[in-house]
């Protein structure tokens, strides 16, 4: 049976983090059962064994980060045996690295120390004086480097410890080490990473400094692999996608007089309830089939207009946004969308969905109405041609055919469009159909 390697669990992905074992060396394991949660660049994840068996080794600790491909873990079928041997050599050689990085920049020949001490200038000397005494005592301790407090220059603390300090933002003056003596270790360092013992801010500067009163302290907070993703996939889009974007505000009347009709004629539990947002995405998909020119990417040297409505739906989770796709929402009935809306984010929340399920999409619908956001502009998921941004459904004063002043109920929907796929007058075509739909609710439920 195979070493376990990494996955691939996104189109984009790379490398992956070992979030957290499921299971611990020896236990029985079978094909589907959740064996660890990875942290991959669009969410963390629960992985399924591939195989079944005794998980005899791990290879990777929780925290740790893999390439695809790399080996993981060892799931040893009947009869077989685990190549420990070689388990224990991947987990020394970065072991060992270390200690030779260590041992190389602390520990430096008499000679060229006495050299040092010879040809140091005046001003110098001490510093050089400083260096050799905290040798002789053993320690790691050193004088004080510029742009550095004081009480970090004391800790006892190897070369690679203070390199990962200054890459993570740790502070190490508030740490204690295990390693002899108290020493400050690389796995010290990166455990207080994970645990957010992060570096406070250096004083402000001005007149809180001046006046010797602290300023405020701020933490230095490493990017997920999905907010790196985030951040990466937004550059590309509002840098190479020229956007330009169209707002509507819709009548949502019709659309709360049939809510109110669903509610009184008893509908179901409250998770198989018809909410506005089902009939945004319902007729987002019905308008792009009336005009499925907005339905298209843009490749190159032509335009692809795609045959199925795959629909990509916002969904905000702790580590940042997913876009779940409900596939061929053309052929999908009104309560088909929302029960496949509602699982769809349900699952993304709880880390349970397959990579297949959130990628791809023809274009997407992002709605924060429900946290009380009145209009916004969204930004487009490359390579898809468009994004509906949708706002709350609020209340406001309207004058009605007859001139006179009553109460209405308007929300509002902007439309973020790549301009080379939908030029004006096209996304406009899209919105009015849109209007239409959401006008008259009937439509949706036909």
């Amino acid at each position: 049976m195979p070493e376990i390697q990494m996955p691939k669990l996104s189109d984009t992905m790379t490398e992956g983090t070992l979030i957290a074992w499921k299971k611990k060396k020896g236990d029985q394991v079978s094909a589907g059962e959740v064996l660890a949660e990875i942290e991959t660049d669009k969410a963390t994840m629960e992985w399924e064994s591939p195989e079944d068996g005794t998980l005899a080794e791990i290879y990777v600790q929780e925290g740790g980060k893999v390439n695809v491909g790399d080996k993981i873990a060892f799931i040893r079928g009947e009869g077989e045996e685990a190549p420990k041997q070689e388990a224990v050599e991947q987990k020394k050689k970065p072991e060992a690295a270390d200690e030779k990085k260590a041992q190389a920049a602390t520990e430096k020949p008499a000679q060229a120390e006495a050299a040092q001490k010879e040809t140091a200038s005046p001003q110098d000397k001490p510093v050089v004086a400083a260096v050799s005494a905290a040798r002789e005592k053993g320690t790691e301790e050193r004088p004080q480097r510029r742009g550095e407090r004081p009480e970090e220059a004391r800790v006892k603390a190897s070369p690679v410890a203070r390199r990962i300090a200054a890459e993570l933002g740790v502070d190490l003056s508030i740490m204690k080490g295990t390693g002899p003596d108290g020493r400050i270790t690389e796995t010290d360092v990166r455990a207080a990473a994970k645990t957010k013992i992060m570096e406070p801010a250096r004083p402000r500067a001005g007149r809180d400094r001046d006046e010797g009163v602290p300023g405020p302290t701020s933490a230095r907070i490493q990017l997920s692999g999905m907010r790196k993703v985030i951040a990466q996939r937004l550059v590309e889009s509002l840098g190479p996608v020229p956007h330009f974007y169209l707002t509507i505000d819709i009548n949502a009347g019709p659309l709360m007089e049939a809510r109110e009709e669903l509610k009184s004629a008893g509908e179901g539990a409250d998770a198989a309830k018809i909410t506005v947002n089902d009939f945004v995405l319902k007729a987002a998909v019905m308008a792009a089939v009336k005009v499925p020119r907005v339905n298209a990417s843009f490749d190159d040297d032509a335009i692809v207009q795609y045959a199925d409505v795959d629909l990509g739906v916002a969904v905000a989770i702790e580590d940042g946004l997913l876009t779940p796709v409900i596939r061929a929402a053309q052929d999908k009935s009104l309560r088909e969308v929302s029960a496949l809306a509602k699982d769809l984010a349900h699952r993304a929340r709880n880390k349970r969905m397959k990579p297949e399920e959130f990628q791809g999409g023809t274009f997407t619908v992002s709605n924060l109405g429900g946290m009380g956001v009145d209009s916004f502009s969204a930004v487009i998921n490359p390579p898809q041609g468009f994004i509906l941004a949708v706002g709350k459904v609020t209340k406001i004063p309207i004058v009605d055919d007859c001139d006179q002043v009553m109460v209405g109920h308007r929300m509002s929907i902007t439309m973020s469009c790549d301009h080379r796929v939908i030029d004006g007058a096209l996304g406009a075509e899209y919105l009015k159909e849109l209007r239409h739909l959401l006008e008259n609710p009937a439509l949706l439920m036909v």
